[in-house]
Formats: structure tokens, C-alpha cells, sequence
């Protein structure tokens, strides 16, 4: 059977973490981070739904608000199972079922930027041996400028004014 390899020279959000996960290596730049998995519903991440219907007395939780608590509960265990599907065989069942825990039940923001230093912390298995190749290749790919905030790649240094 052949190995995957996941490389992440940048970020690897959400959907990307999940990618990442199923891999059987993640080679990541010193600066890259992945990301929770938390599901969202809409707007809202699952886990705080959940938080804020156990926050008040049922009576004065609307139907709609338990409904979409339920459905929350159902994303968050259909999510960790999953990640603990990706992780089992890697990891072993309780190390895999820590990771799944930990990275979907909203410990933090969707948005977190976990580290490499972080996700080393965490028991996932990262290196930092990204080939040059990859370097080489997004230099041969400029990213677009867009109008919102965002990280973008610059294949070389860029001076600062006031600073030499």
C-alpha cells in the first residue's frame, strides 16, 4: 500500500485539517497551521448551540433553538466519529478517540490556528521537511490579491518601509 503524504505549506482549515488527518503523513512549513473541526451550522458553531440550550431552563428555549441543538449534537458525533475513523489505525483507539475529542467538541474558535508546536503537543504526528519543490512550484503560481483580509503567499522578500 502506498503512503499519502499531505503537504501544507500555508493553512489547512476545517475541511483541510480533515484531509490532513486522513493522511498517513503531514509535512508542514515551521509557519503553516491546521485548524479545528468543529462543525457550523449556519452561522453558528455546533458546540456553542448545545452550550448556550443547556445554559437555560427548557421552557424558555424556543422549539426551533432545541431542534437545532439536536441537529448540533448529531453534526459534533457524526464529525468526531469520523476524525476517530481517520485517526484508529495511525494512533490507536484511545489516542485517536482524544483527538477527535479535542478537536471537534469547540475548545476553541472554528478559526484557531493550531501550530505545529501545538499540533505536536497534541500527539499528532507533523514534521517540517517540506521539499523545496513546493517552494519552487508556488513561486511558479502567484495568488491573487483579494479585497478582504487573508493570507497571501509571496515568493520573495518584501521590503518594508523604514526597514532595511
Amino acid at each position: 500500500m502506498q503512503e499519502e503524504t499531505v503537504i501544507i505549506p500555508h493553512y489547512a482549515m476545517s475541511g483541510g485539517t480533515l484531509i490532513a488527518l486522513a493522511a498517513d503523513k503531514i509535512i508542514m512549513d515551521p509557519h503553516a497551521v491546521l485548524g479545528p473541526v468543529d462543525p457550523q451550522l449556519g452561522q453558528y458553531p455546533a458546540p456553542s448551540i448545545i452550550r448556550a440550550v443547556e445554559q437555560k431552563s427548557i421552557d424558555k428555549v424556543e422549539d426551533q433553538t432545541l431542534i437545532l441543538a439536536d441537529v448540533a449534537k448529531k453534526a459534533i458525533n457524526q464529525v468526531r466519529d469520523f476524525v476517530y475513523h481517520l485517526l484508529k489505525d495511525k494512533y490507536g483507539e484511545e489516542k485517536a478517540k482524544q483527538l477527535a475529542q479535542v478537536l471537534t467538541e469547540g475548545r476553541w474558535t472554528h478559526d484557531y490556528p493550531i501550530t505545529i508546536e501545538h499540533a505536536k503537543e497534541l500527539g499528532l504526528n507533523v514534521d517540517t521537511n517540506v521539499p523545496m519543490e513546493v517552494y519552487t512550484l508556488m513561486e511558479l503560481y502567484r495568488q491573487p490579491i483579494k479585497q478582504r483580509g487573508t493570507v497571501e503567499f509571496m515568493p520573495y522578500p518584501v521590503k518594508q518601509e523604514g526597514r532595511d
